[in-house]
């Protein structure tokens, strides 16, 4: 099988249009770090079903005395079945202000670079939010795969993390660093990244001036990242074409949830049917007949968790003051 990310998938493709669409997903910090696999069937061809064995229980190691045999243990798996969804939008622009507007604003690359961002932005929500038992169109995501999994956490009334003001910042910023390493530790290797919205990430930006264990750097497309350790912090941003937060924070308890993973072929991944395919773009033909033209951009995809200790939530960090009952 192949597997492939965005900046090789771009190294690959000869079209400069094509790249500049690769590289407005890659400011996604997300789909930038994504590695993908692919669909492809060991005698040939492709599937839009994704199937691996996701691993539950990890094998175990003993001494044993002479004369004695080892008490059999096996790892122990499930099957899981992912279906790749197909996702994407289109623009129509009329031929005539496509050919002589362009000294103004080249609309047809506005409008792909507007569409390219929407679709990201709902790969991203997918990632976390996707249900397909609610929305047969989208794969499933984080945190269905991880309900009721060891390595769901929920913060009680009485270790409820209050980070809702500067002043709870500094007072409980180590507090705060100590039930991330306690999630941490339920992984089986150190993440690769924390998924956030933007109330904790401003809160993480906090505590780093408190803490010498985060560093803030760009990347070559000059996304700004934040790092703890070896992972990166990321904004998960808002629902394609909303304000509405990918990741909620509660309106009424002030409280949100973080997400840990470790990306890799045999922890969370991409899936793409061919492996080293980029996005694909569908320009309008000011050719063919017809005053009003179609353009598309369309990405095939799912989400796979290989095992279930790669990734990890954690409910109940309180980013906004709670609202008092009946005010």
């Amino acid at each position: 099988m192949a597997a492939f990310t965005l900046a090789q998938a771009k190294n690959l493709s000869q079209d400069k249009l094509t790249n500049y669409v690769i590289d407005e997903f890659r400011k996604s910090p997300l789909l930038d770090a994504m590695v993908f696999d692919d669909t492809v069937k060991p005698q040939g061809g492709n599937t839009m079903t994704y199937v691996y064995n996701r691993l539950k229980t990890m094998a175990t190691a003993e001494g044993r005395a002479l004369n004695t045999e080892y008490k059999p243990q096996q790892a122990d798996t499930e099957q899981v079945s992912v279906n790749l969804k197909v996702f994407g939008g289109s623009f129509q622009i009329d031929r005539v202000i496509a050919n002589y507007e362009k000294q103004v604003l080249d609309l047809v690359k506005f409008q792909l670079e507007q569409k390219t961002t929407a679709v990201r932005t709902l790969f991203q929500d997918w990632f976390i939010n996707g249900d397909s038992a609610k929305d047969t169109t989208a794969f499933d995501g984080m945190a269905k795969a991880l309900k009721g999994s060891s390595t769901e956490v929920t913060l009680d009334a009485s270790s409820l993390l209050q980070l809702d003001s500067a002043a709870n910042v500094k007072a409980n910023w180590q507090s705060f660093l100590y039930e991330l390493r306690q999630v941490e530790k339920l992984l089986d290797g150190e993440p690769g990244v924390i998924a956030v919205n933007n109330d904790l990430f401003a809160v993480f930006q906090s505590v780093a001036d408190f803490s010498t264990q985060f560093q803030q750097t760009k990347t070559e497309l000059g996304t700004h990242i934040v790092k703890y350790g070896n992972a990166t912090i990321m904004k998960m941003g808002d629902k394609p074409g909303t304000s509405t937060p990918i990741i909620e924070t509660d309106a009424t308890a002030g409280t949100t949830d973080m997400y840990l993973f470790r990306i890799g072929l045999d922890a969370v991944h991409g899936v793409t049917p061919e492996g080293t395919k980029e996005p694909k773009i569908f320009l309008p033909d000011m050719t063919r007949p017809g005053a009003v033209k179609t353009g598309e951009v369309e990405m095939v995809a799912a989400m796979a968790l290989k095992a279930t200790r790669s990734a990890a939530v954690l409910h109940g960090i309180q980013v906004a003051p709670a609202q008092k009952v009946g005010a």
